[in-house]
């Protein structure tokens, strides 16, 4: 379980990195309820952006984003109105991304960013 918490925590780093270089800024890194957690909340020229990032070392299983199931994005959502709840801010656009990192041995990280993914 070690090594997929630190590939998940390496994935969610390089994800960070890669959307602030694309302009977002991260809001909150693993923010966590009784619910579950979001892996990345930032903002976009307006708009408040709830990011799932999956990180795989291999495609055998398939790409990383396939994993963000119907039942996943459902409890994002619900994660998402609870985040605003607390926050007390209203957001006049809302989009939920997701961030695909592939860590092959050998290779530079390959980051794919899904965005308004569901």
């Amino acid at each position: 379980m070690g090594d997929n918490v630190a590939l998940g925590a390496e994935g969610e780093r390089i994800a960070a990195e890669y959307l602030t270089a694309q302009g977002l800024s991260i809001l909150e890194r693993n923010w966590r309820s009784r619910h579950g957690e979001i892996d990345l909340i930032a903002t976009d020229r307006g708009a408040l952006v709830f990011v799932e990032v999956k990180t795989r070392t291999g495609v055998g299983f398939g790409l990383p984003a396939e994993a963000v199931t119907a039942v996943k994005q459902r409890r994002i959502r619900l994660l998402a109105v609870e985040w605003m709840r607390a926050s007390g801010r209203g957001w006049p656009r809302l989009r939920f991304d997701v961030v695909s990192v592939l860590l092959e041995r050998g290779r530079d990280p390959r980051v794919d960013h899904l965005e308004d993914a569901f």
